[in-house]
């Protein structure tokens, strides 16, 4: 018994000299291992008598008991004493200043916002802007929307509640309204694009309920459909960054518009990939048409005099075919990753003398 005592006792010591988890994890090897001192004596209990056994049975697991707590006891406070150490030295002052590093990216949708920009503006047009929240008058009257037009309607527009007098004030279903106020308050020659967002009652995997949208309009005495492709084809091809592009003019109708047509690019499938001005498949690309009679006259212009051209396009699906965006959805789902991936260095600001994207 007194050799059990004495090899406790200088178990118990090594076990309080332990420096760190490594040194404990020798001291319970060196005890209690497959080989340890104590399992050693374990196995030679099978050579005693069993009056022996009785005795140094008790006595031997109890010191496998004593041991094993003391080990998990010191475990314990090896293991919080480095978190305290760690946790000292990897303490931030949060009184001192942020570092100068650059965080975030740029949104697609603003790089593709400021790459059309940046191209239009180059040709001389000018940016204009206006209200998201409008009347009835400038988003549907004065662009010879029909009173039963299908636009009217709930499912399509998002409307507030009556006024008193029975008007209702809605969500722009697109930037046009800016091309009414522009040419009822600017006297010709009008040369102007319109970035903005825009509301429909639509979601999908192409559609969401807010979007964006860029519109051009011209108004002068000279301008004809000739100046309207021209000027869609060289927008094109700097956009998607290509030497050559096909394109078609389909006839169409928009209430604004007369005649209207529809551009369409030729393109090609790679993988994933969509290639603009490449192989033999057709795709729509934007709206656009000479400005209607009607619409210059609720302005206040005369028809006579003067005739111009507008357009727009789709912001968001332009992104969508140039970076190989798939879904619409996530461009408004804050997901930190896909904005790591697609989004854009801010400091790298489009412009054509260095190239428009990355």
């Amino acid at each position: 018994m007194e050799e059990i005592t004495s090899l406790l006792n200088d178990t118990l010591a090594r076990v309080a000299k332990a420096a760190n988890i490594a040194a404990l994890e020798e001291v319970r090897v060196g005890a209690l291992g497959k080989k340890g001192v104590v399992s050693e004596k374990m196995k030679t209990l099978g050579k005693m008598t069993p009056e022996e056994r009785q005795v140094m049975g008790p006595a031997l697991n109890g010191l496998k008991t004593q041991i094993a707590e003391a080990i998990e006891l010191r475990r314990a406070e090896l293991e919080g004493a480095a978190l305290d150490a760690r946790l000292a030295s990897e303490k931030v002052d949060v009184t001192l200043p942020v570092a100068p590093s650059a965080m975030g990216t740029i949104h697609p949708v603003s790089q593709v916002m400021d790459e059309i920009i940046a191209i239009f503006t180059a040709m001389g047009f000018d940016v204009a802007e206006g209200p998201d929240i409008e009347d009835d008058f400038h988003n549907f009257t004065a662009l010879n929307f029909p009173a039963d037009h299908p636009a009217r309607e709930m499912h399509d527009t998002f409307f507030f509640n009556p006024k008193e007098d029975g008007s209702r004030m809605l969500l722009r279903t697109h930037t046009s309204p800016v091309q009414i106020r522009t040419m009822m308050s600017v006297k010709p020659p009008i040369r102007i694009i319109i970035p903005g967002r825009t509301y429909r009652c639509d979601s999908d995997q192409t559609h969401t309920p807010m979007f964006h949208q860029v519109e051009g309009l011209v108004i002068d005495r000279e301008s004809h459909m000739g100046h309207l492709k021209g000027t869609l084809e060289a927008f094109v091809k700097t956009f998607f960054e290509v030497d050559a592009l096909e394109t078609r003019f389909r006839p169409h109708f928009f209430p604004f518009t007369e005649p209207s047509a529809e551009m369409d690019v030729k393109y090609e499938r790679v993988g994933d990939e969509v290639r603009i001005g490449q192989g033999e498949a057709w795709m729509e690309i934007l709206g656009c048409g000479m400005v209607h009679p009607t619409v210059l006259r609720n302005c206040g212009l005369d028809p006579d005099e003067y005739q111009g051209f507008a357009w727009g396009m789709g912001v968001d699906r332009l992104a969508m075919l140039k970076y190989g965006i798939p879904d619409l959805r996530d461009f408004f789902a804050a997901d930190a990753r896909w904005l790591e991936h697609y989004g854009f260095d801010p400091l790298d600001m489009p412009n054509l003398a260095t190239g428009l994207s990355r």
